[in-house]
């Protein structure tokens, strides 16, 4: 099955947590996962990656080197998603439970923190437990980055991820759409989390 088959088959299953019809294209990818140091061993940390758009995107750039942990709670991705990346360090886990996910495996801060989850199909609750759990394992100097669909930009639920993103971080950057996405999308690059 390729992976916008496997995709569309797991959005059928399950709407709310995969939230999309379709993984997100290689520009969003190279643009939501720009933070991620080309040098050093960072430990980056990757929330939903789903198929792995943004997995390649982040071995691309680490390219052997530090500590990548991707978080998936559907086991079917989880599964798809460790063969494909042997090097990647898969938690089948709620991204909540980050703090215990780290901890785990030894780790107390995360360098960057990539998220590939459905903000918009969220509770505002699971919206605040989500950032909370970002904002508890970030290091100071960590950044956080998400993407949004342009379409969904004014709905309730994103503006409220909007909002919430601006308590949380004292310096929050709206990328441009891009527009080659399918849907077309931005990306929310956050840095400085707050006490």
């Amino acid at each position: 099955m390729s992976e916008r088959a496997a995709f569309l088959h797991e959005f059928v299953r399950a709407p709310l947590t995969v939230g999309a019809v379709a993984p997100s294209g290689e520009p969003l990818a190279d643009l939501v996962t720009a933070p991620v140091p080309r040098n050093g061993a960072p430990l980056v940390v990757e929330l939903g990656p789903g198929t792995g758009a943004f997995t390649a995107a982040i071995q691309r750039r680490l390219d052997g080197r530090g500590h990548h942990l991707a978080v998936e709670v559907n086991e079917r991705f989880a599964q798809r998603l460790a063969t494909r990346f042997p090097q990647v360090d898969v938690a089948v886990a709620d991204a909540r439970e980050l703090r215990e996910v780290l901890a785990a495996r030894g780790h107390h801060r995360a360098d960057v923190i990539v998220s590939g989850l459905p903000w918009a199909a969220f509770a505002a609750s699971t919206q605040r437990d989500l950032l909370g759990a970002v904002t508890d394992v970030l290091a100071p100097d960590g950044v956080f980055t998400t993407f949004a669909y342009t379409y969904t930009r004014w709905a309730p639920s994103a503006r409220r991820l909007r909002k919430s993103l601006a308590g949380r971080f004292e310096e929050v950057v709206v990328s441009r759409t891009v527009w080659a996405n399918l849907p077309p999308a931005f990306a929310y690059i956050c840095r400085r989390p707050r006490g």
